[in-house]
């Protein structure tokens, strides 16, 4: 059996999965601010015999939320290979104030970076690197990211002058490097390695207080988290690089919501308290944003699930003249809304009054007026539509699953969409995505394909994004590709192309003894 659990800013979730993926229980519970006790309290809801558990996944918003509130960051000294280059746009040039604040602000420019084809931009300057280090060592920082000019191509530079900045900081010192984290693209791939090195100290925080939880069940079973594409890693992996966890919320979700629907191909609708996240399934994984995305107003380029977030969810509060949202009672939604006895007007109290829902006391909502109630969730209605409408990329009609605590204010037909569907435990999808998250491993560089070479050079990026997947703990005769993306940079000589290929595979138990480092594949090669 495996244990999903899904850490949420007002909710902890959790389901139990027997061995062919069934839902067997369900539960949630209020997150806590110590972590421990919420996880604690939704798997003791569980009641799971715990020499049964053979693995616990875990989801969690705790980073994301951290680096949005410019809270519990590590300052942190970034450090850019690039010169002569590079220097008209210092490291963390275009970040909010807040969290740039928040870690520090410490840029550092040096030679070094390569060309596409891994030439040399300019060599290593080491006693350029020695000053460098003098200074982070007189400012006390312990965290440093690195990041060098096209390091996917080749990764040399970082690597020797992070050995060269550890040779003089000594032990005590973390280090991310870029082509461990992001894809091409300097600065983007740069923001993604200054935000994980912030978050060093944090991780072994949370990592350890999920440990703790688990410990005080009496389960000895290994724990993963799950990473913004699907797929896992383990704990030493996620102390490492916990920037990998941003957006595994809403890509557990919408895995969940294939498993427990059945359907691979459909659009998902995902409603929480504040909130609806709306996102696209292909072959039973999110599509994945094709552009550069945001966290807390920074530009980043690792994977992120393509997501549309609309301000409705069950706490939305409902203005006079009928509009819902974007502002919420969120977590108080029981202490606020009408039905609970609250004085508030809420989506939720809309779905009770309309007999969409059955919770709370509807007596408190029977002076609503039938046109205004109507009105007003028509206008829900109307939106989420106009929302999976945008999504979705062709004319072909898909099937929408509804899924999310607040999925309870949705009708069985969306205008425009009849097919609508709300499988059981959809108030848990988030935990069971994440109990059902695999191991993966991708390839993401620039190659060089001769005429005529390209079918080879294909074959030679699958080979190597399903080794990389096996390497980081899948079960052979398990792994598939599943996404593949070619991309010809024609503005760069010999046949440049850019080639994407990605493959998961189930977790291999039998390599928890500690060959097992999921997500290495997916992330530590990017």
């Amino acid at each position: 059996m495996r244990i999903g659990i899904d850490v949420g800013g007002t909710n902890t979730d959790a389901a139990l999965l027997g061995p062919d993926d069934r839902v067997l229980a369900a539960a949630k519970s209020p997150t806590t601010p110590d972590v421990t006790s919420g996880v604690t309290s939704a798997i003791r809801s569980l009641a799971p015999p715990v020499e049964s558990i053979t693995s616990v996944m875990i989801g969690t918003t705790h980073f994301l939320n951290a680096l949005v509130e410019g809270a519990r960051l590590t300052p942190v000294a970034a450090v850019r290979l690039g010169l002569p280059a590079t220097a008209a746009l210092p490291p963390m040039a275009d970040w909010p104030e807040r969290q740039r604040a928040a870690v520090g602000g410490h840029g550092y420019l040096c030679h070094g970076g390569r060309e596409f084809d891994g030439r040399p931009l300019s060599p290593l300057d080491p006693d350029e690197l020695r000053r460098t280090a003098a200074d982070i060592a007189a400012r006390g920082l312990t965290s440093v990211a690195v990041s060098s000019v096209f390091s996917p191509v080749a990764e040399a530079d970082e690597w020797r002058a992070a050995e060269i900045l550890r040779e003089e900081l000594g032990e005590g010192v973390h280090f991310s490097l870029s082509h461990d984290l992001g894809r091409v693209g300097l600065l983007a791939r740069e923001n993604a390695t200054i935000i994980n090195a912030s978050l060093r100290d944090l991780a072994t925080v949370i990592v350890e207080s999920f440990g703790k939880a688990l410990a005080e069940m009496s389960i000895t079973a290994p724990f993963f988290l799950s990473q913004n594409d699907g797929t896992l890693m383990d704990v030493d992996f996620a102390r490492a690089y916990p920037v990998a966890t941003f957006a595994s919320g809403p890509t557990n979700s919408m895995r969940g919501a294939a498993l427990l629907s059945g359907i691979g191909d459909c659009a998902v609708v995902d409603v929480g308290g504040t909130t609806a996240d709306i996102g696209v399934l292909s072959g039973g994984y999110p599509r994945e944003a094709g552009s550069e995305s945001e966290a807390a107003g920074i530009r980043t380029n690792f994977r992120i699930p393509d997501v549309l977030s609309l301000g409705i969810g069950g706490g939305s509060l409902v203005s006079r003249d009928g509009e819902t949202g974007p502002r919420s009672v969120g977590h108080l939604l029981t202490r606020e809304a009408l039905v609970f006895g609250g004085r508030r007007l809420t989506a939720t109290d809309l779905a009770v009054a309309a007999g969409r829902a059955d919770i709370g006391h509807g007596r408190h909502v029977a002076h609503l007026a039938r046109e205004f109630t109507a009105r007003a969730l028509d206008r829900v209605d109307e939106r989420l539509a106009e929302g999976v409408d945008r999504m979705r990329t062709s004319a072909a009609m898909l099937p929408v699953v509804v899924v999310g605590g607040g999925s309870i204010l949705l009708p069985d037909a969306l205008p425009g969409f009849t097919d609508v569907r709300r499988p059981a435990h959809f108030d848990v999808a988030n935990a069971v995505g994440a109990a059902i998250a695999q191991v993966g491993g991708e390839v993401d560089r620039v190659f060089r394909v001769p005429d005529g070479h390209r079918d080879t050079v294909l074959a030679g990026a699958r080979e190597e994004a399903v080794g990389r997947a096996l390497d980081a703990g899948a079960r052979a005769g398990s792994v598939r590709v599943v996404d593949i993306e070619e991309v010809p940079l024609a503005y760069l000589p010999g046949g440049a192309t850019r080639i994407r290929v990605r493959a998961v595979g189930d977790l291999d138990l039998g390599l928890l003894g500690g060959a097992c480092a999921p997500g290495a594949g997916a992330v530590t090669h990017a």
